[in-house]
């Protein structure tokens, strides 16, 4: 059985903003836990200035982590979000790449706004946790 989403009644409708409020894993699934990635190419290097590019690249690496773990990005049940000096106008391109991905069915999330990250060109990090079946 796969995990199971629910946006309970008395919450606010929370997938327009790019996540779910409850997820529930089934006894006997692995967790795999997947480090924070952030907008980076193959070398390290982050692929672009702008901070709605690096939030797309984020998200095709940690598509790339979890294919080496035998999965996909419809096995996470939860986000943890970075955002460099994290204001309002910055939630738009976080939510259309969740939406993208993950469409009416987020996962959990939690955004922490930070000062800085590794280095100073890294605008946006994510942490995942997926639910192997």
């Amino acid at each position: 059985m796969a995990h199971s989403i629910v946006n309970p009644d008395g919450l606010h409708d929370p997938v327009p903003f790019g996540y779910s409020h409850t997820v529930t894993v089934p006894a006997g699934q692995e967790l795999v836990l997947i480090a924070g990635q952030y907008g980076s190419g193959p070398d390290g290097a982050v692929v672009s200035a702008d901070f709605a590019e690096q939030v797309k690249q984020t998200f095709r690496n940690i598509g790339v982590a979890l294919a080496a773990q035998g999965l996909d990005l419809g096995h996470v049940v939860q986000l943890r979000t970075y955002v460099v000096n994290h204001d309002v106008t910055k939630l738009g391109p976080i939510a259309g790449a969740v939406q993208e991905v993950w469409g009416e069915k987020p996962p959990t999330q939690t955004l922490i706004g930070v000062a800085s990250l590794a280095t100073p060109d890294v605008l946006f990090e994510v942490e995942a946790v997926a639910a192997r079946p």
